[in-house]
C-alpha cells in the first residue's frame, strides 16, 4: 500500500537525517521501472568540469557526510553556511 511506502520513506529519511525532498514511487513503480532499479549515485562536479566526488551505488555506499565536506571545499566559507542550511 502507498501508506506503507510513505512510512517506510520517512523512516529512511529520518535515520539518515536527510534534509532533501524525498520522493516515494507510486504503486504502478513507474519510476522503478524507468530507472531499471541502477543504483543511485552522487557525482560533485568543479566548476573546472573535473569530478571532485564519486559515490558508490546506494543505498549502503551513499556517504552524505563525504559530499557535504567536498561541498563545503568547493563553495569554501560562504557555502558553508548554504549547506548547513540544506
Amino acid at each position: 500500500a502507498f501508506a506503507e511506502r510513505e512510512a517506510a520513506a520517512t523512516r529512511c529519511a529520518e535515520t539518515l537525517g536527510l534534509t532533501i525532498p524525498t520522493l516515494i514511487d507510486g504503486m504502478d513503480d513507474a519510476a522503478l521501472d524507468a530507472f531499471a532499479a541502477w543504483p543511485e549515485r552522487i557525482f560533485i562536479a568543479g566548476a573546472d568540469g573535473r569530478l571532485r566526488y564519486c559515490g558508490g551505488p546506494g543505498p549502503f555506499e551513499f556517504k552524505p557526510d563525504e559530499a557535504r565536506a567536498v561541498l563545503e571545499d568547493l563553495l569554501g566559507p560562504a557555502g558553508e553556511a548554504l549547506v548547513a542550511a540544506a
